[in-house]
């Protein structure tokens, strides 16, 4: 049988496009000869803080909370290559085909890695309709789309907000300075909260928050396919269509540089 099993991926790109990234905006800093100039507590402070803060109002609690996860997942996440899950769909079609629905009992211990796809088959061995073991299937890819969509809006949300919160921060600074104008000590401070919140707020959003968010929608894109290949499999199997037809339905789906030959 195919490669079975979804394994869960190091993203690599992820770790080293943030290193390189922040490495050069440092590279840049240290070559400017004032490392120190760009360390400002007030500054972190506003656009970190008041980031995690109204991002929070935005979202429920547990939503929040859960932030480790969102991140999490966009290192390491389940990955599958789908023509090899393809593959395994149209194998267990064809033993389906020679030997009835009730021949794959024996194979679903092979199939706890794939939890969804086991979940559908397991209903078809139980002489689940195909329509509702379609529907069934249909209601958890759903779900599962709608948790990394609130995954991916909240760090969308984190970037929107950071750059604003700079922006209150340089507003914050530029008030104190004008405030003190008689006080020459007190401007270099005042001006360097206004300008590194700005600075600190464009970084977090479109070096962190947005490529993150990028990247879980990606990964969210990635298994809805694979998904999608597993239901019309599972269908396809209950109904009990000839496995030549189902090769046809998964090529249908599957990106072209993905579509298999099983048959041929």
């Amino acid at each position: 049988m195919a490669d079975g099993g979804t394994k869960t991926k190091f993203d690599i790109a992820t770790v080293v496009g943030l290193i390189v990234g922040f490495a050069l905006v440092v590279a840049a800093i240290f070559l400017g000869g004032s490392p120190g100039a760009f360390i400002d507590v007030p500054s972190i402070l506003i656009v970190i803080g008041g980031t995690a803060a109204i991002t929070a109002v935005c979202f429920a609690l547990s939503e929040f909370l859960g932030v480790g996860k969102v991140l999490a997942r966009t290192i390491f996440h389940p990955s599958r290559n789908p023509a090899d899950a393809a593959l395994q769909i149209l194998q267990l079609a064809e033993i389906a085909r020679k030997g009835g629905v009730l021949s794959l009992q024996g194979h679903l211990d092979s199939l706890l890695g794939e939890e969804f796809l086991w979940k559908g088959l397991s209903l078809v061995v139980d002489g689940t309709p195909p329509e509702e073991v379609e529907g069934i299937m249909r209601k958890d890819m759903n779900a599962t789309i709608s948790r990394h969509h609130k995954g991916a809006s909240m760090l969308k949300k984190a970037g929107d907000i950071a750059p604003a919160m700079g922006l209150i921060g340089t507003l914050i600074g530029l008030v104190q300075m004008l405030g003190n104008l008689d006080d020459p000590s007190s401007i270099g401070p005042s001006m360097a909260v206004a300008l590194l919140t700005t600075f600190y707020g464009a970084v977090l959003s479109n070096m962190v928050f947005m490529p993150l968010a990028a990247k879980l929608e990606r990964n969210s894109q990635e298994e809805e396919l694979l998904n999608s290949v597993y239901m019309v499999g599972a269908v396809s199997i209950g109904r009990q269509e000839n496995p030549r037809r189902l090769e046809m339905l998964l090529n249908s789906i599957l990106p072209p540089a993905k579509r298999v030959s099983y048959f041929d």
